[in-house]
């Protein structure tokens, strides 16, 4: 760590071998003389407010007309910069990360300590309704690239003295702002440890990837497809996550919040549920319930009856391929659910003008004439669609392309050992969900480890006033989120 020179000659060459200070056009330094002191301001363009600079300029130069030449002029410094955020610091580490994170730095000649004044104004844009969580009615605001609006966000849904938000700077190069947040009087202590030194042990050059990059460092994921935490991009879906007892973690420069830990349960909630009434909100989580289903075994049990058409009761045996085809019936499903992925991966590289004209050729042109030369039956067609929408359906895209991926084992199963096939594939994608852990919180709780009144708050949306009592799978220290003898 290297002291601040007493010379500002010294502290200009080491800005310029240090950070390009001369080379790089946004690192800039304004000098001018103070009470006959030389006083040398550092800053980075398109990361400061201009007027806030200009404004503290003004007022240290008025300072040549107000005040008289004194040895106190760090003292005069102290009281007359109009900020509310000035610190101090006594090395040119610190000086160099805050000024390339967007706050300026005022080296007075003589002195060894500099003042940092946060004039951060970062890129950006404002608060709007995430395109992946939108609800009929609700707040339209939602988390964005800057983490101090984020957090603002946050806070102004909680205004308790106990929320607490700690800043931790990752990457070696990036210098990445991430921000822990939670209840000090809820949140599990022990948690908020593990999350804590998980993200101070990242040790890497920067996270271009913002969160995904330290959900990876976090949970240690590996090859597994099931997501291990959870995103949001709602405000008031992290307020009330925070609110259970639950680690957020904020990244700068990602608009998404990891919320810890997290169950399989937690992937297929949705805000729309509790803007509604209880009973209405049951319904559609009852619906969602069965999309999330269909998108995971309507194929393979179609499949099934398709190869064994015998076990189709008389009553329902149109449902098989009433054409013969050339290609084998799964062959046909796992190249309709490839075309699905193409359509898919092609609407997000799509500009949003051609979407519309990519959507009818991809289902007026490639799929009639699909069924029409023989390609397919159309039938797969049509349960293929199925469980594409009961893929759209799950609220958790993370979720939605793992349960793809459980769908397309399920089916090759299937294809080759038929019902023991559905059945022993069944039971190890159940046993594979179980044994899954996120943050040592068991994955498909709270029906395995099985807990009555949770699995009646997960199958039942509950309401307000009668949910009194924090899910004890974050074992909060305050179990209660309303009084007890209330």
């Amino acid at each position: 760590m290297k002291p601040v020179p007493v010379k500002l000659a010294d502290v200009e060459k080491y800005m310029e071998e240090r950070i390009g200070l001369n080379t790089s056009f946004d690192i800039g330094l304004r000098k001018f003389k103070i009470l006959k002191k030389e006083v040398h301001l550092y800053y980075t363009n398109g990361l400061c407010d201009t007027q806030f600079i200009i404004k503290i300029l003004e007022e240290m130069v008025h300072l040549n007309d107000r005040e008289r030449v004194t040895s106190q002029i760090e003292k005069v410094f102290e009281n007359r910069i109009l900020n509310q955020s000035v610190e101090k610091v006594s090395t040119l580490d610190e000086v160099v990360d805050q000024v390339l994170s967007g706050l300026i730095a005022i080296f007075i000649e003589g002195e060894k300590e500099v003042f940092i004044v946060d004039t951060r104004s970062y890129p950006g844009r404002q608060p709007e309704e995430p395109d992946t969580e939108k609800v009929i009615r609700g707040s339209r605001d939602g988390f964005v690239e800057n983490i101090i609006v984020n957090t603002a966000l946050t806070r102004r849904r909680i205004r308790d003295e106990r929320l607490r938000f700690e800043i931790i700077k990752v990457g070696e190069r990036s210098k990445t702002d991430v921000a822990i947040g939670y209840l000090r009087d809820v949140a599990n202590p022990e948690l908020v440890e593990i999350v804590r030194n998980e993200i101070k042990a990242i040790d890497i050059d920067g996270l271009t990837m913002a969160d995904k990059s330290i959900e990876e460092f976090l949970v240690k994921q590996g090859y597994n497809p099931y997501p291990l935490v959870r995103y949001t991009e709602r405000a008031d879906v992290a307020a009330t996550h925070i609110l259970e007892g639950h680690v957020l973690i904020y990244v700068d420069t990602s608009p998404s919040i990891i919320i810890t830990p997290t169950t399989y349960f937690h992937h297929v909630q949705h805000a729309e549920e509790y803007r509604e009434s209880p009973a209405v909100g049951t319904l559609i989580r009852w619906t969602r319930f069965l999309g999330i289903f269909i998108s995971i075994f309507l194929l393979p049990l179609w499949l099934l009856f398709a190869i064994e058409p015998q076990l189709l009761p008389e009553a329902i045996d149109f449902i098989g391929p009433n054409k013969d085809s050339k290609l084998p019936i799964v062959l046909q499903l796992i190249l309709a659910d490839i075309g699905i992925e193409f359509l898919r991966i092609a609407a997000i590289h799509t500009p949003t003008p051609l979407a519309t004209a990519m959507g009818l050729i991809a289902a007026v042109l490639i799929g009639q004439i699909a069924v029409d030369v023989g390609l397919f039956v159309s039938e797969v067609i049509l349960y293929a669609s199925l469980a594409a929408i009961g893929t759209f359906v799950t609220p958790s895209y993370e979720l939605s392309v793992a349960n793809k991926i459980a769908r397309i084992f399920l089916m090759i199963a299937v294809a080759i050992f038929k019902v023991p096939g559905l059945i022993i594939g069944t039971t190890v994608y159940l046993i594979y969900l179980a044994q899954i852990r996120s943050l040592n919180t068991p994955y498909l709780w709270p029906f395995l480890p099985f807990h009555p009144k949770a699995c009646w708050e997960i199958l039942i949306r509950s309401s307000v006033p009668g949910s009194k009592i924090r899910p004890s799978i974050v074992q909060p220290q305050n179990r209660y989120k309303q009084p007890a003898n209330k």
